[in-house]
């Protein structure tokens, strides 16, 4: 969100806009750095009755993260193997990763998943164990989704924060996932949060785009899907 308009304390902003700033920003840093807590959320997917594992990328720490992007793009070892052992075939795979911020992945992952799977036809759809990836990048779906010999790979990540969303999600869509994948060939959907797309907009357009996708078999710049109530007003 764009700050104009706040006013003028002699050569300075005013004291309350100041404050409020350094406060938007500590949150954004925040967000970046705080701990992922894999297992938790792993043992939120269970107790919905999900199966659900947890993996880590072949960034080791966060510093390894935030400076080597590629790290976060690839599986470290032991992780491919694990799945590689749940090898489908699935029509899809959900993956949730702490991306560049685990409070969006906390506080809006599982909401989202609990939209989506109420919609989608359950009987029409083989999904594969949910994914908790830490220290993910979008492009380690492309990898997982190959791995588990999934069609589709839906990635759920924390986005970058901003001044005004440090707890954003963001939900990347890609059809026959496999690595060398562009950011062209996904779909994506961004700013999932409360105060942003709420879950069940986010998680009903997530459907569409998925029954899109299997009925074209693409992804990208080529598939488009809007919600009923844009369809309407067009």
């Amino acid at each position: 969100m764009a700050r104009v308009g706040l006013g003028r304390a002699g050569n300075s902003l005013p004291t309350r806009e100041l404050l409020d700033f350094q406060l938007a920003h500590a949150r954004a840093r925040d967000a970046v750095h705080l701990p992922f807590d894999a297992g938790a959320l792993v043992q939120e997917m269970e107790a919905e009755g999900w199966q659900a594992v947890a993996v880590k990328s072949a960034a080791r720490n966060r510093a390894d993260y935030l400076r080597r992007p590629d790290l976060g793009r690839q599986l470290n070892a032991p992780s491919k193997l694990r799945i590689e052992n749940l090898r489908g075939p699935f029509d899809a795979v959900f993956i949730v990763a702490d991306g560049l911020s685990a409070p969006a992945a906390h506080r809006q992952a599982a909401e989202l998943l609990r939209q989506t799977m109420e919609r989608l036809d359950r009987g029409a759809w083989r999904i594969a164990p949910i994914v908790v990836i830490e220290r993910g990048r979008v492009a380690v779906s492309d990898e997982i989704g190959a791995a588990l010999e999934a069609s589709l790979a839906v990635m759920l990540i924390g986005e970058r924060p901003g001044l005004s969303s440090p707890d954003s999600l963001g939900v990347y869509l890609t059809w026959s996932p496999r690595p060398g994948r562009t950011d062209a060939e996904r779909n994506c959907i961004s700013n999932v949060r409360p105060e942003g797309l709420s879950a069940s907009a986010a998680a009903e357009l997530l459907v569409l785009l998925m029954n899109a996708s299997r009925a074209r078999r693409i992804s990208g710049v080529g598939l488009k899907a809007e919600p009923p109530e844009r369809r309407l007003q067009a």
